[in-house]
């Protein structure tokens, strides 16, 4: 029987993407799996374990202290699981996971103990040479301060260390060389009117549903008739799942009698069931197409019968990416975008001189509810429209109302 060999084996992690190797028992993560650096350090580990036994090494009275590639793995798979709903992982993981990606490629083989101010500053310097704005490069570097935070909590790392990054402060609007992203502006009713009749009626009916409630896209995509109270003259909506969950706030959009005609249509359905379909949306289109709205001729006995074994053949065909029975806030941004792909094209066609509309996500809906609502009502009806805990968040979804000062400025100034 062949002998087991004695050399630690260059492997794959899975999880996380990393090359490792076991030397006595214990599993040592070399960085990115296949890269030469990974390839480097598994050879240093290679010739450190042939020296003779007693021989000296200047990192062996080290050798038991974390690394931070091996805090990363520990803090992830922590992560995956708080960081989920419904078994799902959240945005907030994947954001995690593009944090932690440059600080493992940078210094996944240093001591996580030895990690200082001065290596966080330049993992944040490495993000700003590769292009992130300056307000998603603070984000990323608070993700990292949270990571070591938790290490903290676990008795990974010491106290000083998570204390120590601490210092490290955000940028600066205007004192660092990192580009400034633009902010999002409310869309232009103007706008939306022009997109609205190039999208299905349940993206128009999500559209609108937001302008008059200021819903996020993930509270109007995931609606269901056993979430909306209707026994009042205006009705409640309360999302199963909602941003603010998780702090135990609770989220109620009242539908008033607008909101409520977008929805009516869409209510005579199974409770649990949701209200907006693509594969309802996908069956429209198909019956848009196939009755063109220009059409002149008349529809002939034959063209029926055609249409009809289409559409047999097609219900029997198995789709290689079937529809799904609810939008995710990507393809619901993706539908308005199509819309507004369609209108200029459209419009284009029909008058050569007509002005094509820019390009708007379902995030600026919100935006321009909060503008409006504190607009007309003030900044508590907009935070509460909004569902936030505080008003000075509504800073950062309203365009501050200048008019006021405007007509004082005109009389006085």
């Amino acid at each position: 029987m062949p002998r087991k060999s004695s050399v630690p084996s260059y492997r794959l992690h899975k999880a996380s993407g990393q090359a490792r190797t076991i030397v006595n028992g214990r599993h040592i993560y070399l960085g990115k799996y296949g890269s030469p650096e990974s390839r480097q350090q598994y050879a240093r580990i290679l010739a450190e374990a042939a020296l003779p036994a007693g021989t000296p090494s200047p990192d062996r009275s080290d050798s038991q202290r974390l690394l931070v590639s091996e805090l990363l793995v520990a803090y992830l798979k922590f992560a995956e699981t708080y960081y989920s709903d419904e078994g799902q992982p959240t945005k907030e993981f994947l954001s995690m996971v593009d944090a932690v990606g440059p600080l493992n490629q940078l210094y996944g083989d240093t001591q996580a103990d030895e990690f200082g101010p001065l290596k966080l500053k330049a993992v944040r310097e490495h993000l700003v040479k590769h292009g992130l704005c300056r307000t998603e490069t603070n984000k990323r570097i608070g993700r990292l301060k949270r990571v070591f935070k938790w290490a903290v909590s676990e008795e990974l790392v010491s106290p000083s260390v998570h204390q120590a990054l601490s210092t490290v402060t955000c940028l600066k609007f205007g004192r660092t060389s990192a580009r400034e992203s633009e902010p999002v502006k409310p869309v232009d009713g103007d706008t939306v009117e022009l997109t609205l009749p190039y999208v299905t009626p349940q993206i128009a009916a999500m559209i609108r549903l937001q302008l008059l409630t200021g819903m996020r896209p993930g509270e109007v995509i995931r609606m269901r008739p056993c979430d909306v109270d209707t026994s009042t003259d205006v009705w409640i909506y309360a999302p199963a799942g909602h941003k603010g969950r998780w702090r135990g706030h609770h989220r109620t959009i009242p539908l008033g009698p607008q909101a409520q005609k977008e929805i009516e249509p869409f209510m005579k359905r199974e409770e649990t069931t949701f209200l907006f379909s693509p594969a309802e949306a996908d069956e429209y289109r198909h019956e848009s197409r196939a009755i063109h709205r220009n059409r002149k001729t008349p529809v002939y006995p034959c063209e029926l019968r055609a249409r009809e074994k289409r559409k047999q053949k097609a219900k029997s065909r198995k789709s290689k990416r079937p529809k799904g029975n609810c939008y995710t806030p990507d393809s619901y941004r993706r539908a308005i975008k199509y819309g507004v792909t369609r209108s200029n094209r459209e419009r284009t066609k029909a008058d050569s001189a007509a002005v094509e509309i820019a390009k708007w996500s379902p995030y600026q809906l919100r935006h321009s509810f909060a503008t409006n609502m504190r607009r007309d009502y003030g900044v508590e009806a907009a935070q509460l429209g909004l569902g936030h805990a505080r008003t000075n968040i509504v800073d950062v979804y309203a365009e501050k109302n200048l008019s006021l000062i405007v007509d004082i400025a005109r009389e006085n100034g």
